[in-house]
């Protein structure tokens, strides 16, 4: 052969997704984004995430599990773990003996929360004292506009759910030093310019009338009270979460990307729910969908894929079946679903430019994530990557594969070793993310759409 036939028979081919793409499936790509936006504008919180899980879930027929319900195959359940965790199942033709084809991905997002005592005033302006959440650059949450949602649980027993600053509404802000006084801040490190406690939110400024003191927090407090009827104690047993004031929009003169907050990891979240109600078959295995909170923070708490609220939740599947829960997770897959780094050319120097993810070339595998020498990582097996590929190519995937950037540059992990380390055959793949963990992250629409085709394809294989 010559040295063309042979380039053409041994090398690696990669190429831009949207030279290898059907045109056909444009309509469904533009199709499902466009609902992957409404979802994200439905769901900035991981509470507002299952709310809205749960309203699509049962717009095809699932129902709430309960312990010790009579399943079938062909069944469509959900249960929703405390409002901030969901669990999603349908039943499959085989035994849960045979195992479960699983992905699992994270609802919850680097935000803002508030403090148990957040309302304050100094000099006439009134603020929330916040505690951040998850891995941010707190530079990137001054001066954008803010919405605060969340819930206040009262002590007679109900919740008061709280969206302050959606749509027309005013937005709340963190204010910053103008240049003309900041010589000293320049000079510091990006880490330290901006201090934790420093991100306190602008809420207010007009004083209530009267002689008492505080009167611009006591007029803040009047709002809050008159619009949702609680009281500064209330604020002990309350869930506020700062996030950006800004809906999902498409990125790009051609409209191919997608910006949003809470891409990482909701865009893989919506994914695999998307994928698991869009099955037009009964599959052969049981297919469940996992969508967990807390992976921002170590995957902690009765809500965070530590938790034993998965490993009860397929113990009830399994005992419906007469099947030892420990027989079935040693069968099973799990695809754990969380986004990949992009390729940024503005920042090369940290990518190893060979092993990266690019836009536009699909859903991205990562083998093992970690730290440097691979710490902390789940590091798959070769026969799972190789299974992966040959699902993927049989259902026209779109794919690549990736690591988190240079060996010593830094590293990151998923809740793939959590799955793993009950005996589920794990890999991590998702949609490769641009400016991950700001408060806008950029997606492209084709790795999106790949990624919802390849959560498919584990549910029907």
């Amino acid at each position: 052969m010559e040295a063309k036939e042979w380039k053409e028979k041994l090398l690696t081919k990669r190429k831009n997704g949207y030279d290898r793409m059907p045109a056909d499936e444009r309509a469904a790509m533009n199709a499902y984004c466009e609902s992957y936006k409404a979802f994200m504008n439905a769901s900035k919180t991981e509470r507002e995430c299952v709310s809205e899980g749960i309203r699509l879930a049962e717009e095809r027929g699932f129902r709430p599990y309960t312990r010790g319900m009579a399943l079938k195959s062909g069944d469509k359940v959900y249960l929703s773990n405390r409002g901030k965790m969901l669990l999603l199942a349908v039943i499959g033709r085989k035994s849960l003996a045979e195992g479960a084809q699983i992905a699992a991905a994270h609802i919850d997002s680097p935000r803002l929360d508030l403090k148990p005592a957040p309302l304050y005033e100094d000099t006439e302006l009134a603020y929330f004292k916040t505690h951040y959440y998850g891995g941010i650059r707190k530079y990137q949450w001054v001066t954008i506009p803010l919405e605060l949602h969340g819930v206040v649980a009262l002590k007679d027993g109900s919740t008061v759910r709280v969206v302050i600053g959606e749509g027309d509404e005013p937005k709340l802000v963190i204010t910053d030093l103008l240049p003309h006084l900041a010589k000293d801040q320049s000079k510091k490190t990006l880490a330290e310019a901006f201090g934790g406690e420093q991100l306190n939110i602008l809420v207010g400024s007009e004083p209530i009338e009267g002689e008492e003191k505080e009167r611009v927090k006591l007029a803040v407090m009047k709002r809050l009270y008159e619009k949702y009827g609680i009281v500064e104690e209330d604020f002990i047993s309350a869930e506020l979460e700062a996030v950006p004031a800004a809906n999902a929009t498409d990125i790009g003169l051609d409209a191919s990307m997608i910006g949003a907050y809470g891409q990482d990891d909701r865009v893989c979240g919506y994914a695999a729910l998307k994928a698991l109600l869009d099955l037009e078959e009964v599959p052969g295995k049981t297919a469940v969908c996992v969508l967990a909170d807390k992976e921002e923070i170590g995957s902690v708490g009765v809500s965070g894929m530590k938790t034993r609220a998965f490993d009860a939740f397929m113990e009830d599947l399994c005992d419906s079946q007469g099947v030892p829960v420990r027989a079935c997770l040693e069968k099973s897959f799990c695809l754990s679903a969380d986004v990949a780094i992009a390729y940024d050319p503005n920042f090369g120097e940290v990518y190893e430019k060979r092993n990266s993810a690019f836009m536009n070339y699909g859903i991205s595998l990562c083998k093992y994530t970690g730290s440097r020498g691979k710490g902390g990582a789940s590091d798959a097996s070769a026969e799972l990557v190789a299974y992966i590929r040959r699902i993927f190519d049989e259902n026209g995937v779109i794919w690549q594969i990736a690591e988190l950037g240079k060996v010593d540059a830094g590293g990151g992990g998923t809740v793939a070793g959590f799955m793993a380390n009950r005996n589920i055959n794990t890999l991590d793949a998702g949609v490769p993310v641009l400016a991950m963990h700001a408060p806008f992250e950029v997606a492209g629409k084709l790795d999106c759409y790949m990624t919802y085709k390849g959560m498919k394809a584990v549910y029907k294989n």
